[in-house]
This record gives structure tokens, C-alpha cells and sequence, in this order.
């Protein structure tokens, strides 16, 4: 895709990731729709980048709607749709509040699907458009302690894939961007700081300028960095190896309380 000049909507772009990819997507001449819950927050970085804000809760059906028009009608079209904002929960599934699973479904999951059936058929019309959805690596292998999270960004991975398959020969291009841990405050607000030594961090700049660098190469898939294919790759080819390091790796959150 030929970003100067197109118009853009980057779901939670009021900080962390989300801000980056505007700022990334802003230096490249794309118009962008800056969206987030807080009013405040979204208005700031709005006004940074010379964007049009819309505020809108993902988990609410009727705001999600409003959030397609609003974003839509900022400037006439949208050729490019982000899909980046996400909810986590950190800790043993026994332990989950049962209202925070719907949160994170319908959050991480149903809203993309919803907001991405909204822009698809001007998109479609118009033979030209991008969805680019910013998953995880805990969609491709599972977490423990992360349970539903991972299985939100499973399912949002396998979706992104089947409407790429859908899309051939329409002139849509659908990507996937699949993160590791990124330096945002992601972890502190699904309440439970990141408190491993290693994969370290990737700092949120970088990440941002590989996700515009995707979109405008016209790839399907990129990963942040290459050293996250190993597991996928290690799941698939030797499973029971695989699975034996994953319980290691997780053993801080079996059921029955930390240890």
C-alpha cells in the first residue's frame, strides 16, 4: 500500500503502541483517526498529529457502530484500518473474575470482526484497502496464566487469515503483526507488571515503525522478531519437547494458587 495520502484508523492509538503507529503512520503522510476511551487521552494525541479523534468503548456494540461512522465520516473514507487495541488478564484461569471473559473476548475479538464487517464494503467497492491486525505471540502457542487472552488472539489470528483468503484478487490487503513483549504500560494495566528477564522487552518505536513497514510492503505476516517463530515452529514439529519447556515456563501460575 502507498500510505501518503490514504486515511487511516488505528484502534486504541491514545498511547502505548497504538500512539506510535499513528505517530509511524503520520511521518509517512497518512491522515489518521485517532481512537481510545479516555476523552482527555485521545484528544492529546489527536491534536499532536493533527488527527481526528473518535472515542468509543470496543466492548460496547452500540459505540463500536458509532466508531465505524465517526472514523469513516473524519475524512470521507478509510483505506487503512488497524486493528491494535486488546485487554489482558494475568494469572491462573481458576482464578479469572468470570466477568473479565467477556471483556477480553469481546474486546480483543468481537470488535475487530464487527468494526472490520463495518469498512469492508467500501473497501470492496472501491477495489482498495487494508486491514492490519496487531495480534500476539501468545495467539500462536498459548501462555499459561493467559489463558483467555491467548485464545482471543488465536481466534483473531485464524480470522485475519480466512478474510485474507476471502480478499485475493479484490484489491483488500489483510496482514497480521505478531508481537512479543513490547515496552507499553499493556502489563501494568492488565495487573500484573512483566517481571521476566528475558525475551526483554522490544521498545514500543521500534515495534510501531515494523507494523507501517509491513503495511506498506504489501506482506501477509510479519513477526517483531524472527526469534518468535522458533516456538510456533517447535509446537508443530516436536510437540512433546515443546510442551514439556511450556510447563516449565508456566509453572508460576498452575492452578491451586502462585508458587
Amino acid at each position: 500500500m502507498r500510505l501518503h495520502g490514504r486515511f487511516a484508523l488505528v484502534t486504541g492509538s491514545s498511547g502505548g503502541l497504538g500512539a506510535e503507529i499513528a505517530r509511524a503512520l503520520a511521518d509517512h503522510g497518512v491522515r489518521v483517526v485517532v481512537h481510545g476511551r479516555d476523552r482527555e487521552r485521545t484528544r492529546a494525541v489527536a491534536d499532536e498529529l493533527g488527527a481526528a479523534p473518535v472515542v468509543a468503548d470496543l466492548a460496547d456494540p452500540e459505540q463500536l457502530v458509532r466508531l465505524a461512522e465517526e472514523a469513516t465520516a473524519a475524512y470521507g473514507r478509510l483505506d487503512l484500518v488497524v486493528h491494535n487495541a486488546g485487554i489482558g488478564w494475568q494469572g491462573g484461569f481458576d482464578r479469572m473474575p468470570p466477568d473479565r471473559i467477556p471483556d477480553l473476548v469481546t474486546t480483543n475479538l468481537v470488535a475487530p470482526m464487527t468494526l472490520s464487517r463495518a469498512v469492508l464494503p467500501a473497501m470492496v467497492e472501491r477495489g482498495r484497502g487494508h486491514l492490519c491486525f496487531v495480534t500476539s505471540i501468545a495467539g500462536r502457542t498459548g501462555v499459561a496464566g493467559e489463558a483467555v487472552y491467548a485464545a482471543t488472539k488465536a481466534g483473531l489470528d485464524t480470522f485475519a487469515e480466512s478474510l485474507r483468503l476471502e480478499a485475493a484478487g479484490t484489491g483488500v490487503e489483510v496482514s497480521t503483526f505478531v508481537p512479543g513483549v513490547v515496552d507499553t504500560d499493556f502489563f501494568t494495566h492488565r495487573g500484573t507488571p512483566y517481571a521476566r528477564s528475558r525475551p526483554r522487552p522490544k521498545s514500543v518505536e521500534t515495534v510501531a515503525r515494523q507494523v507501517v513497514s509491513l503495511i506498506a510492503s504489501g506482506r501477509p505476516e510479519r513477526y517483531a522478531d524472527q526469534a518468535l517463530r522458533v516456538a510456533p515452529v517447535m509446537r508443530s514439529a516436536w510437540p512433546a519437547a515443546y510442551t514439556r519447556l511450556a510447563e516449565r515456563w508456566g509453572e508460576q501460575t498452575r492452578w491451586g494458587g502462585d508458587r
